[in-house]
């Protein structure tokens, strides 16, 4: 009994800690928890991004946190943030410090760079910086991009090749095979269960699946046409690295488009993601018409082909003529797709007259997290109906 009471006690004394870290620390807050050591410096670094003309509970009290304008102790700051917390949490109070204590200014400091924790949300920001950002800082920004690039590579790319093959294989499958080893005899088996006779223990089969001829995938035509506005930042880092792993698929012909006012073809460097995102120009207006019209020039082949469309839909541009060229992609045969974010944010702030139009017109629009891209890609590529989240399908 006496051992339940200390581990009791001691689980206590934990949560009034972590109570005491989310408060702030005044005398008002009512814990009497006093820190040491690595909580108290967990509470200072806390202390420097939120104690700022209020504290961590909302109520107003005295300005005593800040970093000041020193790059070193704002260095000095990250690394104790990365220290003291997970990675997870790293990386929002990251974002937070962007957006809070204009550390975007600090970011274009080699020394900076070298002690941030990278991430997708950090890409988008040096991203936005990389016409400004002096020779100096190149070299470091450029570190961070590829580290982040990698580490989306090694999670998404073999899922979406994998995704991609399977659906190309599927889509090459004929339906009337003329010769019995063309025959596919295990999923003509599968297709023809229901019609099973168990007086004569046999499989009845009503449909043949065959294999395509040489057993060769179906190729299709990729575009992926992205708005490069400054709200679409995790979306292009996402898409730049989706459309590398497509295009070093043989049986796919990737194109990718990035847009604002005006239209950039990047597919001539889509051997580097990397190379990609530094040739994107984030903020700015938006022209989805003028992208269209772009990427429309580049299909040859309508009914093999797959424009996706990554973009909030807010148009700039002449919004009757975006939604007639985009009625008239779809009527020629090219299986159009807008996707209102590719992040893990969810659904974004967007346009939700021109994704009604878009979806009144059979186009649907979704947003989709980079999880699922995969499984929409196969979905596309087998013409399945997309009005469900890309998820539902296989």
């Amino acid at each position: 009994m006496a051992d339940m009471t200390i581990g009791d006690d001691m689980h206590a004394d934990e949560r009034l800690k972590r109570w005491r870290l989310v408060l702030g620390g005044e005398a008002a807050e009512g814990t009497g928890v006093t820190l040491e050591g690595d909580e108290a410096r967990m509470d200072a670094a806390l202390e420097a991004l939120y104690d700022q003309g209020g504290s961590r509970r909302g109520q107003g009290r005295a300005r005593r946190g800040g970093l000041g304008d020193s790059a070193p102790n704002v260095a000095r700051w990250l690394g104790d943030v990365r220290s003291y917390f997970p990675s997870t949490v790293v990386q929002v109070m990251q974002k937070d410090a962007i957006e809070r204590l204009d550390l975007t200014r600090m970011l274009l400091e080699p020394e900076m760079l070298e002690a941030v924790e990278p991430d997708v949300h950090l890409v988008g920001t040096l991203l936005s910086l990389s016409q400004v950002m002096p020779e100096k800082a190149k070299h470091s920004a450029r570190a961070v991009v590829r580290t982040v690039v990698c580490d989306l590579e090694a999670r998404l790319a073999q899922r979406t090749r994998s995704a991609v093959t399977g659906a190309l294989d599927r889509s090459a499958r004929v339906r009337r095979p003329r010769r019995p080893a063309d025959v596919d005899w295990p999923r003509t088996i599968r297709a023809n269960l229901r019609h099973y006779l168990p007086e004569r223990r046999t499989v009845v089969p009503e449909r043949l699946v065959g294999y395509g001829r040489g057993q060769q995938a179906l190729e299709r035509d990729v575009v992926l046409c992205v708005d490069q506005s400054g709200s679409m930042a995790a979306s292009v880092v996402y898409a730049s690295v989706f459309a590398a792993v497509l295009a070093s698929m043989r049986s796919l012909r990737t194109s990718l488009v990035v847009f604002d006012t005006a239209v950039v073809d990047l597919t001539d460097r889509l051997h580097d993601p990397v190379e990609i995102l530094f040739g994107t120009r984030l903020g700015g207006g938006t022209d989805i018409n003028r992208a269209l019209a772009y990427s429309q020039g580049l299909i040859t082949r309508p009914t093999d082909s797959i424009l996706i469309l990554i973009s909030d839909l807010y148009e700039g541009g002449v919004r009757e003529e975006m939604l007639r060229r985009a009625a008239a992609l779809t009527s020629s045969g090219v299986q159009v797709i807008a996707l209102l974010a590719l992040s893990d944010e969810g659904a974004p702030a967007h346009d939700h007259e021109n994704a009604a139009a878009l979806t009144a017109m059979g186009i649907p629009a979704f947003a989709c997290t980079p999880d699922a891209f995969p499984a929409l890609m196969a979905a596309a590529i087998e013409r399945h109906d997309l009005k469900d989240p890309p998820a539902r399908h296989p």
